[in-house]
């Protein structure tokens, strides 16, 4: 299934990843693909403000991945950019994440294709600037 969104804001944006993040299960994946500063950041604070994470959430570049546990489920953040080897995933034991107690979130999921689960939502956020900076296209996919 496809449904493409406009988001003619950040708040829009923020708004997407809100209504996401309280319709999200435990044991679903998300990934999150979009070149720099297309807004994955404020999609992924309002996903977690919609499972309810009252905390700031800031993207993992440097740590792989953030975990957040006070919301009603747990909520894992992975930025897999840095990641030379796909065996720095299984160091982090990724496996119990994805099909862990929570949601995982996934940005630049293309870089660890092999090894995502089969069910997965794609959320993908493109820049359109012919319709305005801060014009967003967000197409969600779920397989």
């Amino acid at each position: 299934m496809e449904k493409l969104i406009e988001s003619l804001r950040t708040e829009d944006t923020y708004q997407i990843g809100f209504l996401l993040g309280k319709q999200a299960k435990k044991g679903e994946v998300y990934c999150l693909l979009g070149d720099l500063g297309v807004g994955k950041t404020v999609f992924t604070q309002g996903f977690a403000k919609g499972i309810g994470i009252e905390e700031p959430v800031s993207s993992p570049t440097f740590t792989i991945i953030q975990e957040y546990e006070e919301g009603r489920i747990p909520f894992y953040h992975f930025d897999v950019y840095r990641i030379s080897d796909i065996e720095e995933m299984d160091e982090i034991g990724y496996e119990e994440y994805f099909y862990g107690k929570g949601v995982c979130l996934i940005e630049w999921s293309n870089l660890i294709e092999e090894i995502l689960p089969e069910n997965i939502t794609t959320i993908t956020i493109e820049k359109d600037l012919s319709k305005g900076f801060d014009y967003r296209n967000i197409c969600i996919q779920t397989k």
